[in-house]
C-alpha cells in the first residue's frame, strides 16, 4: 500500500469509505467486510451504483461488539 492510499483511508474529513476502506480500518478482509455489510452487522448504504460505508460505521460496530463481549 503506498502512503497516498493510507493517509487517504485515515482521513477523519471522509464523510463515506469504499468497503476496501473499511475493511481496512477494521483490520479485516474485504470478504469479511461484505458479510458484515450483508448480515447488517456493519451499516452501508448504496449511493448511484456504489455500495458505501459511513465513516463512523466501523467505530460502531466495533462499540457494538465490545458491549456484547462484556456482556457475555
Amino acid at each position: 500500500m503506498d502512503t497516498f492510499q493510507l493517509s487517504d483511508s485515515l482521513d477523519s474529513t471522509l464523510v463515506f469509505l469504499t468497503v476496501e476502506e473499511a475493511a481496512r480500518r477494521l483490520r479485516i478482509g474485504r470478504t469479511t467486510c461484505y458479510r458484515l455489510i450483508r448480515t447488517g452487522a456493519l451499516e452501508s448504504l448504496t449511493i448511484g451504483g456504489l455500495r458505501r460505508v459511513p465513516a463512523d460505521a466501523p467505530a460502531a460496530y466495533l462499540a457494538r461488539r465490545r458491549a456484547e463481549q462484556r456482556a457475555a
